[in-house]
């Protein structure tokens, strides 16, 4: 990943809406979740979310697939995977015995 790229996710994230939509579609996994029902448990206005979601699936943080008249948001684990390796490219100056990984990669969640 970029550093362009990690400044898109960070931003993305850096405000409470998008963060608790994007750790609420983390919570759900892979198979997504309709952006009206995720405006419902964020008790979002939809207008409002809809901006919200797009800048998030702009980050690459989020992906969105139609299935019939709604759209499901899902989270883009191969961009999370990525950001964290982007955050820990240079641990421990590349000396892999001296670094653990602080987080197991999620099993079954990765692309």
């Amino acid at each position: 990943m970029k550093q362009d790229s990690a400044i898109d996710a960070f931003a993305a994230l850096a405000h409470e809406t998008r963060l608790a939509v994007f750790r609420l579609l983390v919570r759900e996994g892979p198979e997504g979740v309709p952006a009206l029902e995720i405006a419902r448990r964020l008790e979002a206005k939809p207008s409002t979310l809809s901006g919200h979601l797009s800048i998030l699936k702009r980050a690459g943080l989020v992906t969105a697939t139609r299935r019939q008249k709604e759209i499901l948001y899902a989270p883009n684990f191969g961009a999370v995977d990525a950001l964290v390796q982007f955050l820990l490219e240079d641990c421990c100056g590349g000396d892999t015995k001296a670094c653990a990984l602080p987080v197991a990669p999620a099993q079954g969640c990765a692309d």
